[in-house]
Order: structure tokens, then sequence, then C-alpha cells
């Protein structure tokens, strides 16, 4: 009987212990190492860093690849990347605490608590509330090279240019991402605390939650020992390195820089429903409300590959979805050099950053969805393979449209004017202001952010060619921004268009030309009264340091802005210019007044 106990005792803790063995959870990071150098390798991407959070605690956080490729450094936990427009959660949630402190009213119009906003039109400017900035659906599309290639420091130059950018839809109707909605609402929180975004975000988010590496700018980026370089794909194979981007004015829609233990903290917050060590940082009903549907991004409807991944709305500064049955809030970020991807499942306590040095990268999306499938415990899809069916399958698209696209180009076709005449300085108030200018034989577009060589193409149509300053002029792209010459009716070059905000016309440059340097001494050969018709006279005088003016009786006095040799503009009026006659003794004998209706001459006579 003893021995038959003692069997069936063993016989129970064997079952026990094959039970026990049978149920031990796997690793859900098993074999990911190996699978993430491949990405790496496969994306040709320079590196990246991923933290994941699980009920509050990070579980995994590891760097791969480089953030320094020609110094073969390697990207670690700590690594900081530039997060681009993963900052706008950070931005929009300091509305949420001002809403709480009962400063701000979502739903009250936006110009009530910065009146130096205005929009195209009173109607805009009546309508559009807190809320529609923090949703994108102000009717406003991109306008993105406004403050990309007119780049200023000044947020209050930026602000002002809102009011000359064109909607393409009514308030609320359409989704459309709009960065400038960001820095308004970065520039409502300066007013109405008194202390700038940047101070802001730091004192009220990156302290309580201790984000000690994050910081604004890529100055401070710069100076840190394990910051990551930016990198971009080059010829499909390349990896280029690219310098950084400073965003300056526009930095509450996207300048911060952090690494992924401290994204990590953030998360965390967010799916503890504000909380952070059990301290409220962000009040629980804007948490709520900002990771709620807001706006309808598009209709993401199920598909057959992945019928359980659909819907795509936005909360506040979040896009959300469901992601294969679990209800994801993230956003992304992309800025010169680096990629960002912010996501967690507050259902499901995880939370996933992925942050790399690689210029508009497929990475972050690849990694994260990776990840997630795991800690999901849902059938496993092959993230990586996809992409690299997909990108093969458009490589073979884009060879066959190869085949049936021709140039619009006509040949044999030439400038109407001589290159000279294409100089000057072409400003829109929306955008900003950029030079072009004749070096050598070659037409230069000069705008804050770098040079171009307009090539022409075809009539007073050219081709803006991008200048890097290390390798000079690439000239193997099949297409290059067009750049879109016209004439007034004098025949003087007095506009460039350019093709910046899809949905709109071409964005009109006007021309003003580039004023010569002149001394007073040079001015005075000019002075005098010039006899336009029997008693009708045109007089020239000097105001001021050096500034010629004219005067007909019966009209205003017209300022002149030298333009070229004995040439001048008025400066109020286009198409309106005078050209001094001089003999070989340097004295001025006439004055060609050239106008849209003809040209005149009057001969000095005094």
């Amino acid at each position: 009987m003893k021995q038959l106990l003692a069997f069936i005792f063993l016989l129970v803790s064997m079952t026990g212990y094959a039970q026990k063995k049978k149920n031990k959870p796997t690793d859900p990071f098993a074999g990911l190492d190996v699978q993430f150098e491949q990405v790496l390798k496969d994306r040709k991407a320079a590196g990246f860093a991923v933290a994941v959070v699980r009920k509050g605690e990070v579980i995994y956080a590891k760097g791969f690849g480089y953030r320094d490729v020609e110094n073969k450094l390697p990207v670690t936990p700590n690594t900081l990347f530039a997060i681009g427009s993963c900052t706008k959660a950070f931005t929009a949630s300091l509305i949420g605490l001002l809403n709480k402190e009962g400063k701000i009213d979502y739903d009250k119009p936006a110009r009530n608590y910065l009146p130096a906003l205005h929009f195209y039109n009173n109607e805009m400017n009546d309508m559009i509330t807190v809320r529609d900035m923090m949703c994108h659906r102000t009717g406003l599309p991109r306008h993105d090279y406004s403050w990309y290639l007119f780049k200023t420091a000044s947020r209050d130059s930026l602000l002002e240019r809102i009011q000359y950018f064109e909607p393409t839809a009514p308030v609320r109707q359409t989704w459309q991402y709009n960065n400038f909605m960001f820095l308004v609402q970065g520039m409502i929180a300066e007013k109405l605390t008194g202390k700038t975004w940047e101070e802001n975000v730091r004192e009220k988010i990156f302290t309580p939650l201790g984000m000690n590496n994050s910081n604004f700018s890529v100055h401070d980026l710069e100076k840190n020992k394990d910051a990551a370089l930016g990198y971009l794909l080059y010829k499909d194979s390349i990896i280029k390195k690219t310098d950084y981007y400073e965003i300056n004015a526009m930095g509450p829609a996207g300048s911060i820089n952090s690494n992924v233990m401290d994204m990590a903290k953030w998360v965390t917050l967010w799916i503890n429903g504000g909380k952070f060590n059990d301290k409220e940082i962000l009040p629980a009903a804007y948490t709520k409300e900002a990771m709620s549907s807001q706006m309808v991004i598009g209709a993401a409807l199920p598909d057959k590959e992945i019928p359980d991944a659909y819907f795509s709305n936005y909360g506040f500064g979040w896009m959300l979805m469901s992601y294969r049955g679990h209800y994801r809030v993230e956003h992304g970020g992309n800025i010169d050099g680096f990629s960002a991807s912010t996501s967690f499942f507050p259902s499901d306590s995880i939370g996933i950053i992925v942050l790399t040095n690689q210029n508009g990268s497929s990475v972050t999306g690849i990694v994260r969805n990776m990840i997630a499938d795991r800690l999901l415990n849902i059938p496993v899809i092959d993230w990586n393979k996809r992409a690299n069916d997909a990108e093969e399958k458009a490589k073979k698209a884009a060879k066959e449209a190869e085949k049936n696209v021709s140039s619009n180009k006509v040949p044999d076709t030439h400038p109407s004017h001589e290159l000279k005449d294409y100089e000057g300085l072409f400003s829109n108030p929306g955008y900003g202001r950029f030079e072009v200018v004749l070096r050598n034989d070659s037409l230069i577009m000069v705008t804050p952010t770098g040079d171009a060589w307009l090539r022409h193409f075809h009539y007073d149509v050219f081709e803006a060619l991008p200048i890097d300053k290390k390798e000079g002029i690439d000239t193997t792209e099949k297409e290059y921004l067009k750049v879109q010459y016209s004439m007034n009716a004098a025949g003087e070059i007095n506009m460039i268009a350019l093709p910046l905000q899809p949905g709109l016309k071409d964005i009109e440059f006007k021309r003003t030309p580039k004023p010569s340097d002149i001394t007073k001494e040079e001015l005075v050969k000019y002075i005098g009264e010039y006899e336009l018709a029997p008693g009708r006279v045109i007089k020239f005088y000097i105001k001021g340091e050096k500034t010629l003016y004219a005067f007909v009786e019966g009209q205003p006095e017209y300022e002149l802005v030298p333009i070229d040799k004995n040439k001048f503009q008025l400066k109020v009026l286009e198409g309106y210019s005078a050209l001094f006659d001089v003999d070989d003794n340097g004295v001025v004998t006439n004055v060609s007044l050239i106008q849209p209706n003809g040209t005149f001459k009057a001969k000095k006579v005094k």
C-alpha cells in the first residue's frame, strides 16, 4: 500500500511538473533581435532604438545599428533622436492643462485667446475653435513649404503668414494635417502663461516625468554625447548623412529631441490615464478626450489581407485605429534624417516607442507591428517581408510606368528675356522671400534653406535643382520643382509661380528688383526738370540720405529704386520705370519713362 501511494504521488508530481513546464510563459522577444537586425539590413537604415512598456514597466529597451555610421558609434537606448511630429501630443497637452485651470474652452474661437491670429476670411476667424486646431479640421491644407523653405526664428512672423493661407475645404468638413495649427496652440499657451512653449513643456511635462535627456533644439542635440546623426537613403542603396534641420519657430509642431527611455515615461503616463508614479501630471478628463475620436481621418475599412486592422481617426495630437482588434493610439514623426513612432494600447497597458535616424523610414512601423503582434498574443505577420514585397512591387510598377511617361518639355525654346532680367527679390506674404541672382551664366535661386540652380526647361519655365554644399548639383533626378516666370504688360518680369501646395493654384511670388548700390554723389546728376510736353514737366530730386524721387503736378511723389545702370523703378507702381540717357561726358540729357502703355521720353530742361 505504501508503494502504491508513493507511485501515485510520484505520478501526480510528474504530471504537475509537466503541466507547469507546458504553461511556462514564452519570452515574447525571443529571436526578435535577429529579426530587427534583418529589418535594419533590408531597409538599409543607419540605426534605430526601441523601448517597450507593459503595465508601467520597461520590459525591453535596445539599440540597433549606428548613431554615427562613419565612426561606427552604436545606437543605445539613451541615444537622442529628433521625434518630429510626436511633439504634437506634448503641445496639445498644454492646452489640456489650461482647460483644467479654466483658462481655455476647446470650443471657443481660437482668436479669443490669441487676437493676433487671423485666418483667410472672417468666416474662418469666427468659426475656427481651439478644438478644430487640435484635431486638424480647420479647412487649411498643410502649406508646409511656408515654414520649411522659408524658416524663421520668429513665431510672430509665422503667425502673420496664416492670414494669407487659402483653405481647400470648409471648416470641420475634412481632416487636413496642418503644422501651423500646432504652432498656434503653443503660442496660445505662451500667451496665457507668460512663458515660452519650451518652458511650459519642460516645467509641466519633462520635469515631473524625469525626461531629463529630452530637449527642444538641434543645438542642444549636437551637444549631447549620445546624439544620433541623421541619414537618408540615396539612390535606393546609399546611406547618406544629412544636416540637422533647425525647426526654429515651428517648434510646437515638431522640435523635441528625445530617447526611447524618456519616451517610455511619456507613454506610461498615457497608459495610466495621466498619472505617473501615482501623481497626476495630466488631467484624466483630458487624456480620455485626447485618446477619443475627434475627427475622421479616412474610411480605413478592413481589407482582405488584414481584416482586423481598421478605422482611422484623430484625437488631440494622436492618431487612433483598431489594430487587429486592439485599440491603438499612435503618432509618427518625420524631420530631415529622422523618423519616429510613439504608440500605446491603453486597454492592454502596452506602449511601444521606435526612433530611427533614417529619413522618411518604414522601420518604425515595421518594428512597432512586430512587437505588437507578440505582446498582444495574436498571429504573427511577417511585416518585414510584407515591406520587402511591397517595395519590390512598387519598383516594378514605377519601371513599367516609365514606359508610358513622356516629358511635356517643348524642345528648342528659349527664355523671352536676357538672363539678368530674371534676377530679383521675390516675395509672398504667406510664405516668405527668396532671391534669384545671376552667377556667371547661371541663375541661382537663394532661399533661407539652401540654393538651387534654375535650369531652363522651356519658354519662361525653369527647373530648380538643389545645390548640395558638398556634392554640388545632382542632375539625374527625373522631376524637379518647376519655376514659372511671368511678365507684366510692359514686358518686364514681375512674378514667379511655384507649385507648393496641392489643391491650390501655384503660389505667386511678386518680383521686386534688387536695389543697386548707389551713392548720393552719383544721384546728383539725375536732379532736375524734364519736359514731357509743352507745359508739362517731371521733376527729380533727392530726399534724405540718398533716395531719388519723381514728381508730376497733380500726382503724388514717387520714390525711385535703383535697379540697373541709370535705371530706376517706381517703388509703388509695378511696370513703371525711368531710364536716364547719359552722354559721353557723363551728363544726363533725357529720361525715358517706361510704362505698360508705352515709353515716353522727356528732355532735361533745367
